[in-house]
């Protein structure tokens, strides 16, 4: 059949039952879908249903409305698994804005993190927003930077998402707006190809305040998606991207796969796939993986 449905739960806080994949077929049918037999990707996990002559869009909202505990892919099957993920850092492969937690050591912590969500729900213009951060925590010693990236936790399912795509030929990259001390050492704790990000200025063991370079961006951002996809001789439509923010919303917007991980509200409501319950593994389960072949 031409368009696959995904249903999918953090198994951490719900099991997916098969009376909840049993509704989604009716309520398809209904719809004037033909559907075809369920597909179970994870037992109580995720499950696929395939189906026709009903659009995907249509068949999303469809059941969002019906299943509000569930996340719901629906698309096209021709495509479906990608070669090539790009994904932000902050919020999404890691729990943190690492911005916040360096905040901490300087004691505005809470100053910095008003900011930092106005930023994350385009509220108010990134690059100005990044400058008056980082110009609030001049003085801070590279000792602070050692001790934030302690604190950093990854997102259940990010080391997961990385390797089994990997395994699976697809060139990872993390493009993130926060800092490279930080992006680096994550990209090497998981696996990604490459890592893309802003970089401090530091002089005498200390922030002196002041970025280095070009601001990593909204734009900046999209341009990296464009660029590693010309590298890999890939279209934009094989690569599935994932983010949170508003800085994310481009990237996210132009993949053939673009997912809003727990994302604000702004961004969630411009992007056609969302995962509002799941982990990263949510990723793979909407590109058709099993969890058989999952490489931690």
């Amino acid at each position: 059949m031409k368009y696959v449905l995904t249903l999918a739960v953090n198994s951490k806080f719900a099991n997916l039952a098969s009376s909840a994949v049993d509704l989604a077929a009716d309520a398809l049918a209904e719809a004037g879908a033909d559907v075809g037999s369920p597909d179970w990707l994870a037992d109580d996990i995720a499950c696929d249903i395939p189906f026709d002559d009903l659009s995907p869009t249509t068949a999303s909202a469809l059941i969002q409305g019906q299943l509000t505990e569930v996340d719901v892919f629906a698309q096209s099957q021709n495509g479906r698994r990608k070669s090539l993920l790009l994904s932000d850092m902050d919020a999404t492969i890691v729990t943190c804005e690492t911005l916040d937690e360096l905040a901490d050591f300087a004691g505005i912590k809470n100053e910095i993190a008003e900011i930092t969500a106005r930023a994350m729900n385009g509220e108010i213009a990134y690059n100005d927003s990044l400058r008056q951060r980082v110009a609030m925590l001049a003085g801070l010693s590279v000792g602070s930077l050692e001790k934030t990236l302690v604190r950093m936790e990854l997102t259940p399912g990010a080391k997961t998402l990385v390797q089994t795509m990997r395994k699976n030929g697809a060139f990872t990259a993390l493009v993130s707006s926060g800092f490279e001390f930080f992006t680096s050492h994550i990209r090497e704790k998981i696996g990604f190809h490459e890592d893309i990000s802003n970089e401090f200025e530091i002089k005498d063991g200390t922030l002196t305040g002041e970025i280095r370079g070009t601001i990593m961006n909204k734009d900046g951002k999209l341009a990296t998606l464009k660029r590693i996809a010309e590298q890999q001789g890939l279209a934009l439509s094989d690569a599935v991207t994932v983010g949170d923010g508003a800085n994310d919303l481009p990237m996210l917007q132009a993949a053939g796969l673009g997912m809003a991980f727990h994302a604000k509200p702004a961004v969630a409501e411009s992007t056609q796939f969302q995962i509002k319950h799941g982990d990263l593994t949510s990723v793979l389960y909407a590109q058709g993986y099993r969890q058989n072949e999952f490489v931690d």
